[in-house]
């Protein structure tokens, strides 16, 4: 769905795509934060609210259609991606996006995720990540970190996690980004650049859940920490970060080079400018692919954005090449044609 002209744009507020429906989420908890965050930019978006769908699986963060004055399909656990995608497949007037979790989309979700991404379906797809389940109450989840002890995992997980950002950049989608739920700033601009985005846009945003898992973003998020942890990814600007950003980073054969400026600040012309239209997605998986290590920041912003044909406007095409082929059809007939019994 585009959004409509300046001059024509209806005048929306956030409180129009607030639901009376009661909000049952843990006080504290980081999706009320990503909930006033999407209902401020849908708002902004100047599209009717019955021009869209809200389609969510099973989770803490499924619950998320209740609370949107917008059409919404609160499905199955993993399924929203291929519900969503029969919902624009139906109606591709509908600006169509989905609400998962790292348990609802990255587990028995994981297969439709996939192919959605790969489809470039145009779907919105917001991906709650606290790395951990929490509506069944503190297992471990596919993102839980190695050695995470949870009611699942006493002697800690064995497994190893699912970075849901490389997760997006194998599987080929053509917008990939992360945000933080209580950066509303940075979380605003990410969701609306997704929102005008022409195909599958897939949005990791890491949320605390502050009952099981509280604090699983502590070191990025703490006032104290955060300029030292976070590496925004904007297009056309260098690789910098740090309070003063003197700290960044330069292409060094297959990796990324760590760059103190202040003490070799003949090298600020080697800074990486970042491209998130480089058509490989290699500087994305470059970028996500920092050392996990105290001393290096998280990379937050847009990985990856191109413009590609998407599944559901190729559909569309074919049904119609179709239709003025030979006509409009009759499902009657079609029923009913060829050998038929009678039980």
């Amino acid at each position: 769905m585009t959004p409509t002209t300046e001059a024509t744009t209806p005048a929306y507020t956030k409180k129009d795509f607030e639901s009376d429906q009661t909000i049952r989420w843990c006080p504290g908890c980081g999706d009320y934060a990503i909930l006033a965050t999407v209902q401020s930019v849908l708002a902004g978006l100047g599209i009717p609210r019955e021009e869209f769908a809200v389609v969510s699986g099973i989770g803490c963060s499924s619950r998320f259609p209740y609370y949107l004055s917008t059409y919404g399909f609160h499905s199955i656990h993993g399924r929203a991606p291929a519900i969503a995608t029969g919902v624009k497949l139906a109606n591709p007037k509908l600006s169509v996006w989905v609400v998962t979790g790292d348990g609802d989309g990255l587990s028995i979700g994981g297969n439709h995720l996939l192919h959605v991404l790969r489809r470039n379906v145009d779907l919105k797809i917001l991906m709650f990540n606290n790395r951990i389940y929490g509506l069944t109450k503190g297992q471990y989840s596919p993102t839980s970190e190695q050695g995470k002890v949870t009611k699942s995992t006493p002697y800690g997980s064995v497994d190893n996690p699912v970075d849901p950002v490389n997760f997006a950049l194998a599987a080929g989608a053509t917008f990939v980004a992360r945000s933080v739920d209580v950066f509303r700033q940075h979380l605003s601009d990410t969701v609306a650049a997704a929102a005008m985005h022409r195909g599958a846009a897939f949005v990791e945003i890491y949320q605390n859940c502050n009952i099981f898992n509280d604090g699983a973003f502590e070191s990025l998020t703490a006032k104290a920490t955060r300029d030292e942890k976070a590496l925004y990814l904007e297009h056309g600007q260098p690789l910098r970060y740090g309070p003063d950003k003197s700290l960044g980073f330069a292409l060094k054969g297959a990796s990324l080079e760590k760059i103190d400026l202040k003490q070799h600040p003949e090298r600020e012309k080697d800074l990486l400018l970042w491209d998130n239209q480089e058509p490989s997605g290699t500087l994305g998986m470059l970028a996500n692919h920092l050392p996990k290590d105290p001393s290096n920041p998280v990379p937050l912003g847009i990985f990856r954005r191109l413009e590609k044909p998407t599944f559901d406007a190729g559909m569309r095409a074919q049904i119609d090449a179709a239709r003025a082929k030979r006509g409009p059809g009759n499902l009657e007939k079609l029923l009913y044609s060829g050998t038929t019994w009678t039980v």
